[in-house]
């Protein structure tokens, strides 16, 4: 009898905590997979809560509840990564729970908690990963978890102080947050709350969405809540845009303005002497501008050193990471860095002769959005030239690259940090002229089908580069068969006659490759026909066209996309048939100009020659959902143009 009673009781209080637990009758509502067909896991909730001191230091709660539908999304949370550096973050886990599907509730002790380097790659910052080992998971389990953080992102200069002290973030007293409310994932609410103290502004939009909002007064500070229901997973398409530009988000900031943030940046590394030039830069400087005539010559000189002389290598060195720039010191003797730091020694090289220049902050890949939020990835160099206007100069991107600013850069914001303060400015469209590929080419088709040629390569700006890398990609000693590879992509059977392609190193002047070459049976030759496609017009080095690659299957876009840079593509061939033969069958001339791109390519005839012409405009970096009809048209007309032939009589 007494057992009876105590079995009964056991009973009775583990159905009462079943009961109290919120999270059960969650997620028995939440359905399965035939609710969701085609998921494999979905988030019930993902709750954001952060707390803000005065100080800017703030206190940020996760706690997160997911439901596996399938074998699948088991595989995908059998274990969760929580990146962080301890130089600027703490993390820890505060809780985490298995909820399985026959009734059962496990907590997962700090055995399976592990901490550990993070995986890295050309940045050795010391950044770190915590993983909960969650294991086996089967359809209908559940997984809560709740986590704690406080700090930021990146590193700044700190000397310790109490144990909160370096979690402070850099520009201190202020707060910004950039929250996506997207997720590749169902999720069926999603909420934010941020709690600041009341003698801090905010100032926040919301991005592609609608949020319910919730202000309140909670223990003398202000409380902003933000709540989306039933977010459903954001599906990208092939070469849009950065999913942050289009797909929902919220962004915060205390920040009053860009101007505010531009004197900061500039303060920060004034204080801490980021651009003073050392005795042995100022030696170097003069000797690399003994021959310089012109504020060009100086700049490009120095620009092309650093881009050229600095190893991209970022190595953690204590002070001075994140917005603060380590100095002219270290940068020329160490010779390696991260994009910050090539920006600072050009700076400090550029002070050094005589320029009024600063460091400015960009956001590569993506927008920044209007809100004075850290929304930066990349350390750029500003420098004002004697016509009063600043102008911008990136010594990471540009190794090996004739242009001083890349243009995969155009239409890209960017921030100068200057003692007055600047706004937030875009970098402009650079024509697509300024990043041409022109191939001017003659042949002559003989009877059995031989084809013998050459041709004459020009590019310039960033397709220059493109080109350029065709070369610098290999080895010296195997920079004539990466050219032979461009020939043989097209025939196999190519033979080689001669080929120039100068110095692809000397970036003084563009890069110029002439080849002459002999293709036998290059034309499929018959009884009554000879049929071929001229060989420029078979997208000979489509490397360098990399448009030529977009999926053209999609007839309208959702969103906007991007290429790697506008571009201008002029191909031209003038091949001799053999005489007094008739041809049968040309391509059609096909001519399309739009918002995208302009397009032009066909074919005439004069006696026995036939020339080939063809010319592309692309037009931009960053295209609009309305600019698709016009680029989609002229990619699809140069590749089918590359696939059809020439028919002549025999």
């Amino acid at each position: 009898m007494l057992k009876k009673l105590i079995f009964i009781l056991v009973v009775s209080l583990l159905g009462y905590a079943a009961m109290a637990d919120p999270n059960i009758d969650l997620i028995k509502k939440s359905g399965d997979s035939k609710k969701y067909p085609g998921e494999s896991l979905i988030l019930i909730f993902d709750s954001t809560k952060v707390d803000m001191q005065e100080s800017g230091l703030s206190y940020y709660t996760y706690h997160l509840l997911y439901k596996v539908l399938s074998t699948e999304g088991a595989k995908k949370i059998s274990a969760l990564v929580f990146d962080y550096d301890p130089l600027s973050a703490f993390i820890e886990i505060k809780k985490a729970v298995i909820y399985r599907q026959n009734g059962k509730v496990e907590t997962i002790d700090g055995n399976r908690i592990y901490d550990y380097p993070a995986p890295a790659r050309a940045i050795y910052w010391g950044a770190r990963q915590k993983m909960v080992d969650v294991g086996r998971l089967e359809p209908g389990d559940a997984v809560e978890i709740i986590t704690f953080k406080k700090g930021y992102t990146y590193a700044l200069l700190t000397d310790g102080g109490d144990d909160d002290e370096k979690y402070i973030p850099p520009m201190k007293g202020h707060f910004y947050d950039i929250v996506p409310f997207w997720t590749n994932m169902t999720t069926l609410v999603k909420n934010y709350e941020l709690v600041i103290p009341e003698t801090k502004k905010l100032q926040y939009q919301v991005f592609s969405c609608q949020l319910k909002e919730k202000k309140a007064k909670v223990n003398g500070k202000q409380s902003f809540s933000f709540t989306l229901k039933n977010l459903a997973p954001f599906i990208e398409e092939e070469r849009m845009v950065a999913a942050t530009d289009v797909a929902p988000e919220l962004i915060l900031s205390t920040s009053p303005d860009w101007q505010s943030k531009s004197r900061w940046f500039y303060q920060v590394n004034e204080d801490y002497g980021s651009f003073v030039p050392t005795k042995e830069v100022k030696q170097k400087v003069t000797e690399l501008l003994k021959n310089a005539k012109t504020e060009l010559d100086s700049i490009s000189v120095l620009t092309h050193w650093v881009a050229d002389n600095m190893r991209y290598s970022g190595l953690s060195m204590g002070k001075g990471e994140g917005y603060t720039l380590h100095n002219a010191k270290m940068n020329f003797t160490d010779r390696c860095g991260v994009c910050k730091d090539k920006a600072s020694l050009l700076i400090s090289m550029l002070r050094a002769a005589g320029f009024e220049t600063y460091a400015a902050m960009t956001m590569a890949g993506s927008r920044i959005d209007d809100i004075p939020a850290d929304q930066f990835n990349h350390s750029v160099t500003a420098v004002r030239l004697k016509d009063k206007k600043i102008h911008m100069l990136d010594p990471t991107w540009v190794p090996f690259v004739r242009e001083l600013w890349s243009s995969a850069e155009q239409q890209q914001n960017y921030l100068v940090g200057t003692k007055e303060g600047e706004d937030l400015m875009e970098t402009p469209i650079s024509p697509p002229e300024n990043h041409y590929l022109k191939i001017n080419g003659k042949s002559t088709l003989n009877l059995d089908g031989t084809l013998e040629g050459e041709f004459t390569l020009k590019a310039e700006g960033q397709t220059d580069a493109t080109v350029r890398g065709i070369f610098l990609r290999n080895y010296t000693s195997d920079w004539k068969y990466a050219l032979e590879r461009e020939i043989f992509r097209i025939s196999p059977q190519a033979q080689i006659l001669s080929m120039d392609f100068g110095n692809p190193v000397d970036y003084s002047n563009q890069i110029s490759i002439t080849v002459k070459y002999k293709i036998p049976d290059y034309a499929i030759v018959s009884a009554e026909e000879i049929i071929f496609t001229p060989f420029i017009a078979s997208n000979l080095f489509k490397n360098a066209q990399g448009n030529l690659s977009f999926n053209t299957s999609l007839e309208k876009r959702e969103y906007p996309f991007r290429t790697r840079c506008s571009q201008l593509v002029e191909l031209n061939e003038t091949i001799t048939i053999p005489a007094n033969k008739e041809v049968l069958y040309l391509p059609k001339t096909e001519v399309k100009t739009g918002s995208g791109a302009d397009y032009q390519g066909g074919y005439t005839v004069n006696n026995n020659q036939v020339q080939f012409t063809l010319k592309t405009a692309f037009k931009k970096r960053i295209y609009t959902t309305e600019d698709w009809e016009s680029f989609r048209y002229a990619v699809m007309s140069q590749n089918k143009l590359a696939d059809e032939k020439i028919i002549i009589k025999k």
